[in-house]
């Protein structure tokens, strides 16, 4: 088998931005990605890359907080009832929200490591990133302030 069509042998890529073809889809598979580094290229890389990263991390933290209200995890009290039948149902919508974090992240990743490569790349946040930010936001504060009304009640 040629070098060039193996997926797995590690050669860089270097793109024409002319070509049409999708840098993610380019054999070998596993290779690094080379960019003509012309004005600021690097640091919009590094900042995508970033942002990438971050939306990673909060994926991660939602599917630990998800586990975490699963298991009804509590340090000093057992959980009460309410709160019980509601471990499940939030501990999944708080598991739904972290695919969706990873999912954009790595679209908004994949959509502008390609606009770069084509040199066509505006950096800005579209509409999905802001309706995945926006619901993320809500059910975190909408959950806060339903377990602070519980946890209000259950002292009186």
């Amino acid at each position: 088998m040629s070098r060039s069509c193996h997926p797995l042998s590690p050669h860089p890529i270097d793109l024409d931005p002319t070509s049409e073809t999708h840098p993610f889809l380019t054999f070998p598979l596993f290779s690094p990605l080379l960019f003509p580094n012309t004005s600021s290229d690097a640091r919009d890389h590094c900042a995508n890359e970033r942002t990438f990263l971050s939306w990673l991390r909060l994926s991660v933290y939602m599917a630990i907080v998800s586990v975490a209200i699963t298991i009804s995890f509590h340090l000093k009290t057992q959980p009460t009832a309410i709160e019980k039948r509601l471990a499940l149902p939030v501990g999944l919508l708080f598991w739904v929200l972290s695919f969706a974090c990873l999912a954009n992240g790595f679209a908004n990743y994949v959509k502008t490591v390609t606009k770069y490569g084509r040199r066509r790349a505006l950096v800005q946040s579209g509409w999905k990133t802001q309706v995945v930010f926006t619901v993320v936001s809500c059910a975190i504060v909408a959950v806060c302030v339903l377990l602070l009304s519980t946890n209000a009640k259950q002292r009186r």
